[in-house]
Parts: C-alpha cells; sequence; structure tokens
C-alpha cells in the first residue's frame, strides 16, 4: 500500500497495510453505529409512545425518560396497576451497528424493544427474565400486548391487519408528535 499526501508517499509493508485497513475499517464501522445510534435516540420516545398508543395503554401507566437506582439513564417506563415501574430498553440497532443487548446489565430494563435481535440475544434476555419485542417480524408489535398483560398493566390488543395498521398509525402520529412537541 502507498499512501501520497502533497506529494509526499510513503510505502508501507503488508503488516502495516493491514493494520491501516483494519483501522480504516473499525472506524468505520464505529461512525456507522454511531450515526444509527443518534437517529435511534430521536425517535425511541414517538415510537414508545405510538406503541402505547396502539395497545390502548393510559396515559398514567407510562412515562418517558427515567434514572435507574443506579443513575443510568431509561429509554421509556411502563406502569403497572401496582405503581411498579418497569424499565423499557430500546435499540434500534439499523445495519451494521455494533450495539446490542448488552444494555441489559447497564439498565436493568424488565422490556427490551429491539427492531432486530439475534436468537443468542433472544436467549440472552429471556434466561435474564425480560421481556422483549421484534418489531422487525411480521406483526411484531403486537407481542407488547402480551407483555403489557402479564406485567398488568392496563392495555388492549391491536386487532387487524397491515393496511388497519396504517390508518391508525395515520391518526395517532400526529396526535403523538403533536403531544412531544416534534413538528
Amino acid at each position: 500500500l502507498t499512501i501520497k499526501i502533497n506529494g509526499v508517499s510513503v510505502e508501507l509493508s503488508l503488516s502495516e497495510s493491514l493494520l491501516v485497513i483494519n483501522t480504516l475499517a473499525v472506524k468505520r464501522a464505529s461512525l456507522r453505529g454511531g450515526m444509527w445510534s443518534a437517529i435511534g435516540k430521536q425517535v425511541e420516545t414517538p415510537l414508545m409512545v405510538t406503541l402505547a398508543t396502539l395497545h390502548q395503554v393510559p396515559r398514567n401507566h407510562y412515562k418517558f425518560k427515567s434514572l435507574t437506582k443506579h443513575k443510568r439513564e431509561v429509554d421509556f417506563n411502563f406502569i403497572g396497576n401496582n405503581g411498579q415501574n418497569y424499565h423499557c430498553e430500546v435499540k434500534l440497532m439499523g445495519k451494521g451497528n455494533p450495539e446490542s443487548a448488552d444494555t441489559i446489565y447497564a439498565r436493568s430494563p424488565k422490556i427490551f424493544i429491539a427492531d432486530k435481535l439475534s436468537d443468542t440475544a433472544k436467549t440472552q434476555l429471556t434466561n435474564n427474565d425480560i421481556y422483549w419485542v421484534e418489531l422487525n417480524t411480521p406483526g411484531g408489535f403486537k407481542d407488547l400486548y402480551h407483555i403489557l398483560q402479564a406485567l398488568h398493566i392496563p392495555s388492549h390488543p391491536f386487532i387487524g391487519d397491515n393496511s388497519d395498521l396504517e390508518e391508525k398509525l395515520k391518526i395517532i402520529l400526529p396526535q403523538v408528535l403533536d403531544d412531544l412537541g416534534i413538528n
């Protein structure tokens, strides 16, 4: 590999070339992951409020970001009939994002919402007594209803197919965005 900058060139050995290529690949993955993370942070609350609205969870049974007992920020909370807070972690990983279900160790959520989960992550979450929802599966968002019922959070199942979902979203998304002050 030869690198030329301002008329000066440096020729690298095979091992030096591999080191440079590896460093660039790691940096690219990091930047890509950071981009998905930034996008995810912007849509987490609207997504969770939309899911709560689709399942008709009363407003007094959820709240936005809060802190755990270890002072770590949690994305969303559902509140059971007994007043118990159930921390919810949202990970919209996107293609190539290195983030994973490992955040369960930092934030101790009871519910984990992700666009895509590996079989290993699903097993890990289940083994740690954490409910999970994989949004990237057909009707995956509907799985949240069973979790809400198990945690005694007032809710109703979403009845309908994709066309019903699209019509419902056309109605509730403007309300959710307005309530959150997002134009």
